[in-house]
């Protein structure tokens, strides 16, 4: 599948500068570079993203303001260093103007840091959604229109106490800054309703032994959350169902996300009924989301995607999409420090597939977002059923600035579980 997807960019990217034109702000090729995880335990969730990005560019003919684009896939494996190597590689070496990218949480703070010794080139973030990425020491030139795992979290806790009657729940997560953020929003929701949270366990991004980890799972807990994806997901669930394990489970985001539904082999069946919670639900009959849908099944052949668009696939095509809208109100003039390009993106309302998006002053997204639960669809594949949706979605929560902050920034132990932040 990978082979197939790098020969479907080559045809669907420039490859080449027209011999005789260079980009000058205004007229000539744009060079539009791309960080993608595309190796390690997130290699699939990678390879959707470039999906998505690439059928918001099928759907523009492959233009922007009317310049053709010359695009530049950077390959990441999670870490802020590789992020950190592809924006250089990229901005110094390749010379583009704008970055799509990164995809996991960590390397998004790297690259909010990175963006600010960049000032000429704007940074638009694929899939990273690790809460200080935006929240702490924002950058002037980095733009983010998805939510963060904080907000992906919203309606969760409160579906899984007052609807499943969970009470409470011990949480097993991959160890880094946006499992701590899905967890804290979870906890927020979850411990305002009256929910308990007994014990969370940590383990490295990238695991392949899960053994300790299903052993110390308690079995006095209603339910068990599970923040981890890729690979990561895969072999928990397998393990999980080889030491006969069978409690209550929810999902964080990508632990229940098309790459993991559509991954190879039985254990994914132990997801159906697993509730959780994101920036979209596969089951919408938006006319929107349908159509969306329909055109990233018509980009690839079936054997080179997935039924359905994952979370990736979205998220980088929503901002493939709002760099394709401003591109187009500007003219493709990207002249005077890319000044229009960028007070178009900070002022955009972007009309996604999963509804309004609109960017608060630090330039992050406020959205809907969707409560759901695993589903067998009548072909045999897994779906994410939508339950509900919560409309515009701030990054404080729903909390006034003040007391957001007094809850303090995500982490192993934060937030502490109680019933009023």
């Amino acid at each position: 599948m990978k082979r197939a997807l790098m020969g479907s960019l080559s045809a669907i990217a420039l490859t080449a500068m027209t011999t005789g034109v260079m980009a000058d702000g205004h007229s000539g090729p744009i060079k539009i570079g791309v960080l993608a995880t595309l190796e390690g335990t997130y290699t699939v969730l990678g390879e959707d993203g470039v999906r998505g990005l690439n059928t918001a560019l099928i759907g523009a003919g492959n233009k922007a303001g009317g310049r053709e684009i010359e695009l530049i896939i950077q390959s990441t494996d999670t870490s802020p260093d590789s992020a950190l190597r592809g924006a250089r590689k990229l901005v110094e070496q390749d010379g583009v103007e704008i970055v799509i990218g990164p995809l996991s949480g960590s390397e998004g703070i790297a690259i909010r840091d990175y963006s600010k010794t960049a000032p000429g080139v704007t940074f638009i973030n694929g899939a990273s959604g690790a809460m200080e990425t935006t929240y702490v020491t924002p950058s002037d030139n980095f733009f983010r229109f998805n939510t963060d795992g904080a907000q992906w979290s919203v309606g969760l806790g409160d579906y899984v106490f007052n609807e499943k009657g969970w009470e409470t729940v011990a949480t097993v997560g991959e160890d880094y800054s946006f499992v701590y953020t899905q967890i804290f929003g979870f906890a927020k929701d979850f411990c305002e309703a009256g929910g308990e949270i007994t014990e969370r366990l940590w383990v490295p991004l990238g695991t392949k032994d899960f053994g300790s980890i299903i052993a110390a799972l308690p079995d006095d807990v209603d339910a068990i959350y599970l923040g981890l994806g890729g690979g990561d997901a895969v072999n928990f669930l397998n393990q999980y169902q080889q030491a006969g394990g069978d409690a209550n489970l929810i999902g964080g985001t990508i632990m229940v996300d098309g790459t993991v539904l559509s991954s190879e082999g039985n254990a994914k069946q132990a997801l159906i009924g697993t509730p959780s919670s994101g920036p979209q639900a596969d089951t919408w009959d938006n006319e929107n989301w349908q159509t969306f849908v329909k055109s990233y099944q018509d980009a690839f052949p079936p054997d080179q995607r997935f039924p359905s668009p994952s979370l990736l696939a979205t998220t980088y095509y929503n901002a493939t999409s709002a760099m394709l809208q401003c591109m187009d109100d500007v003219g493709g003039d990207l002249t005077d420090g890319q000044a229009n390009f960028r007070n178009c993106l900070t002022n955009l309302e972007l009309e996604a597939p999963t509804g309004t998006i609109t960017l608060d002053e630090n330039r992050q997204a406020v959205a809907s977002n969707f409560v759901s639960e695993v589903v067998e669809l009548e072909d045999g594949t897994l779906a994410n059923a939508m339950i509900s949706k919560v409309d515009n979605v701030s990054q404080t929560l729903g909390l006034e600035k003040a007391a957001f902050d007094a809850m303090g920034l995500p982490s192993r132990e934060n937030p502490e579980c109680k019933t009023s932040y």
